[in-house]
């Protein structure tokens, strides 16, 4: 196993060195963490970072990208990306994240020839192979390159290679952007978009781990791990997550007893 992963590391900083230089999509994750810090570390100031900045992405999670790259002394762009401006976006279709990974991409593309940078990468994994994800098709037309899908990396491989490295990111939860949170179809606003946003706040600051709050018009379906379950549902907590989400401008909150899992909303495709 330590062999194994070894050699995916070896083949991964081969193929960051052979690409010779890079933007990195970088989201402040698990993933764009640690392929920004293997990217920087083999090819130095030919690998810079680039995060959007909109109200899709919490604010804590730009907070970190930045001050990551601060530390660790990396060319670090943001460029603005707002996803309601993008016509059919806030319709929430199918392929929304295409809608959204295109416009994106397509800004950083210009960024890396701004700045001499002759490819683009993005932290997906081969985990994220198996799910619903049409930003992949975005990603493929725009000729975005994938690292850690290159070296066959999965999710808890570049958990246990950033722990090695001392990564403060190896055991930090699963994100995605806050517009996965709404059921395909309902609209997707900037109100609900921070509603969304200072729920999951709310419960992180609580202590819970992984959470997702996800939006079906004016309910609030909690997602946790099952091991949590009983914390949330504990009286002094139950109550003040309540009490909190219909602040916000929830009217229900539920909570998952199938509990917490990437692409839920995906349940509802056939």
């Amino acid at each position: 196993m330590k062999n194994n992963l070894a050699e995916k590391s070896n083949n991964l900083k081969e193929y960051l060195k052979s690409l010779g230089s890079v933007a990195v999509a970088f989201s402040s994750g698990v993933d764009s963490t640690f392929l920004l810090k293997i990217a920087h570390d083999t090819l130095g100031d030919k690998a810079i970072a680039v995060t959007a900045s909109s109200c899709s992405f919490p604010k804590r999670e730009l907070n970190e990208a930045v001050e990551y790259c601060k530390n660790e002394k990396i060319k670090h762009i943001i460029v603005e990306s707002e996803e309601l401006n993008i016509e059919g976006f806030s319709h929430n279709p199918k392929n929304r994240c295409y809608l959204c990974k295109k416009e994106l991409f397509q800004k950083i593309i210009q960024i890396a020839k701004e700045n001499g940078i002759d490819n683009i990468v993005e932290g997906s994994n081969i985990d994220d192979n198996g799910d619903y994800r049409p930003g992949m098709q975005a990603i493929s037309e725009l000729g975005i390159k994938s690292p850690l899908r290159y070296a066959n990396l999965t999710k808890e491989e570049i958990r246990t290679l950033s722990k090695q490295i001392n990564l403060p990111t190896w055991n930090k939860q699963s994100f995605a952007c806050l517009s996965s949170r709404f059921v395909y179809g309902e609209e997707i606003t900037e109100k609900k978009l921070n509603m969304v946003d200072k729920a999951e706040q709310l419960l992180l600051d609580m202590g819970f781990h992984q959470v997702r709050v996800r939006i079906h018009n004016n309910l609030a379906r909690i997602e946790t791990m099952p091991n949590e379950f009983d914390k949330l549902i504990k009286e002094e907590n139950r109550t003040k997550i309540v009490n909190a989400l219909k602040e916000y401008g929830f009217t229900y909150v539920s909570m998952d007893l199938t509990g917490y899992r990437t692409g839920s909303m995906n349940e509802t495709l056939k």
